[in-house]
């Protein structure tokens, strides 16, 4: 696997994953269109760094509009590009599908007009939402999603299915389970959370706090990610589904807490009702991810909060407050 072709090259797990990649000594062509869904200029800021090896090139691009042009020549594409988020998705639906679903569609016609074999989809665990059991298991549990962005990437998931069908390519899907870490996106919870403390302000908690996320700090996503791109790789026709998370649940109240002492300080909550399309729990079931990939996750909690702080107050200075270097 020497020349790889990644979408949404410019995004928080993106931009991680072409780092790991070129630190391989590879050749990656990153893809993106720079939208607007948060501050551009973030993005902006990672394809500086990226831009330091010179294995990198970046073309600005939406996927909408294909990449017959751009694919041809690469071993393997892996599809990070898409519309993010569950509340914005209400009332954006026809976007979501259009970028989420027929996004992926190009991309996948793409690769079979340009002769790429293996590919790559990065999926979400909003797909399962409150199924059962738990922890969700791929192919065991039930998709029943409760938002138009889960629903557009369970559809995407559909999409690669007919092409492997059709086309016989390689294809892996991997779900991943609430990605953080330095460099996150402003609008995710640990982000947010530790702005609003830093602040002074109060934190927002949906429900009664009980909900449960599984969170994954994103160098093990990124390593989870690495193992799969070799497995895909190697692999005969036909498609796989991977969880890539911690395997733990984490209560909305021990997330606060965990940050709030990594900062040193106490955080005041407030309550409000819990959102359309958000679920009561996620929790990634990972044998078939450990058996198959030989993924296991090695960041606690309790130290990817220590490293997102550090990088939070290296990156906003003196107004971040944190106490971080302990513990």
């Amino acid at each position: 696997m020497s020349s790889i072709a990644l979408t949404g090259a410019a995004g928080f797990v993106g931009s991680h994953l072409a780092e790991r990649l070129l630190d391989r000594a590879g050749s990656v062509t990153g893809i993106d269109n720079l939208d607007d869904y948060y501050d551009p200029a973030i993005k902006r800021s990672r394809l500086e760094r990226l831009r330091d090896y010179a294995g990198f090139r970046f073309l600005l691009r939406d996927i909408r509009s294909g990449l017959d042009d751009v694919l041809a020549g690469h071993d393997v594409v892996v599809h990070l590009a898409a519309r993010p988020g569950v509340r914005r998705s209400f009332p954006e639906r026809a976007l979501y599908r259009d970028v989420n679903v027929m996004g992926t569609k190009r991309v996948l016609e793409s690769c079979r007009d340009s002769g790429v074999r293996h590919v790559l989809f990065v999926s979400s665990s909003s797909v399962y939402g409150d199924g059962r059991p738990i922890p969700f298991v791929e192919d065991q549990t039930p998709c029943a999603p409760r938002s138009p962005y889960a629903e557009s990437k369970a559809a995407a998931e559909n999409v690669c299915r007919e092409v492997v069908q059709r086309e016989g390519m390689s294809v892996a899907i991997l779900r991943l389970f609430t990605v953080y870490g330095p460099g996150q996106r402003p609008d995710m919870a640990v982000h947010q959370f530790t702005n609003r403390i830093t602040r002074g302000l109060p934190l927002l908690m949906y429900g009664d706090g009980s909900s449960e996320r599984d969170y994954t700090f994103v160098s093990d996503a990124v390593r989870g990610i690495e193992r799969a791109l070799d497995w895909v790789c190697d692999a005969g026709p036909g498609v796989e589904v991977f969880n890539l998370g911690s395997g733990r649940a984490t209560g909305l109240l021990e997330l606060t807490r965990t940050i709030g002492e990594a900062m040193g300080m106490k955080p005041r909550l407030e309550y409000a009702h819990l959102p359309p399309g958000e679920v009561e729990r996620t929790c990634a079931d990972l044998e078939k991810a450990r058996r198959l990939l030989g993924y296991r996750p090695a960041v606690t909690l309790e130290e990817g909060i220590r490293r997102f702080i550090e990088w939070y107050g290296e990156t906003y200075g003196s107004k971040s407050r944190t106490t971080t270097g302990t513990g």
